[in-house]
């Protein structure tokens, strides 16, 4: 046997764990709504006709995004600093980044409740201060659930940017500025497109996340602000509507692997060498 049967030999054990344990269920969940005696597109036009449910998708895709835009801004600019810092500070400061991540996502998203309830910590420095005469409603809002999401998934960004900015050589951007390039020409020009790897696998990360997250839409933007992950459960568990919930997850799986697509694709034109 060749060294190359051998290694496909080897992973045929691995490759069945994978079809199993992660494909059959995706593909058991599929085939559930295409199952149904109006047209096995039924539950599809349904759902795309429902107002209330494009609204929820169109919420979820938003906060999805802004969250993604804002991780990338602040993720960005903290990798910098900690790939740029000496050897001890960054040890320091890539332990605090990954010190939230330790924390479970629920005990995490509590603590934002406690930050922006009504009698919370923040609402009262605003009081004490006299920016505000009354508290203001901060919970159960949409830029709740995004400040919550950003505060979730910016540590994930930032482990994965820290690795590609390392790998960026000093030289480089030392000679784009001696051969006259502003400091912003050699961020959009040098940093920028070198950076690519890392800010397109950090933004499908915190994508992904955001977008099927549970625990932080469900406490901190309850049922005024439902997102899919909160209409998921709710489907399978309170109504036990399988095929909506099916019919729901098979979406948020469409537009995940969309997701992804365009974002290959956006690595390939700002760098075809990533891409």
């Amino acid at each position: 046997m060749t060294p190359r049967m051998l290694a496909w030999v080897l992973a045929i054990p691995a490759t069945l764990f994978v079809a199993l344990c992660l494909g059959l269920p995706v593909l058991s969940t599929f085939a559930t709504t295409f199952g149904e005696a109006a047209g096995p597109l039924a539950p599809y036009i349904e759902f795309f006709t429902s107002r209330f449910r494009r609204t929820v998708l169109w919420r979820t895709m938003e906060v999805a995004l802004i969250t993604t835009a804002i991780s990338v801004a602040v993720g960005f600019a903290t990798a910098w600093v900690v790939a740029r810092a000496p050897g001890r500070i960054k040890s320091i400061l890539i332990i605090a980044a990954v010190f939230p991540l330790l924390t479970s996502v629920v005990v995490r998203s509590f603590a934002w409740l406690v930050i922006l309830g009504k009698n919370g910590i923040l609402n009262k420095a605003l009081l004490g201060l006299g920016l505000i005469g009354e508290p203001l409603s901060m919970l159960y809002t949409e830029g709740a659930v995004i400040v919550a999401m950003v505060y979730l998934f910016v540590p994930l960004m930032i482990l994965t940017l820290v690795g590609v900015l390392e790998g960026i050589p000093r030289d480089l951007t030392d000679a784009a500025t001696s051969l006259g390039a502003t400091p912003a020409a050699t961020f959009r020009q040098v940093i920028v497109p070198m950076a690519v790897p890392g800010l397109i696998v950090g933004s499908v990360l915190v994508f992904t996340g955001s977008f099927t997250s549970y625990a932080t839409p469900q406490l901190l933007g309850g049922e005024r602000q439902m997102m899919m992950g909160t209409f998921l459960y709710q489907r399978a568990m309170v109504t036990f509507d399988w095929v909506g919930a099916s019919t729901i997850a098979a979406v948020m799986t469409a537009v995940t692997l969309a997701t992804v697509l365009l974002m290959s694709r956006l690595a390939r034109r700002l760098n075809p060498v990533a891409g």
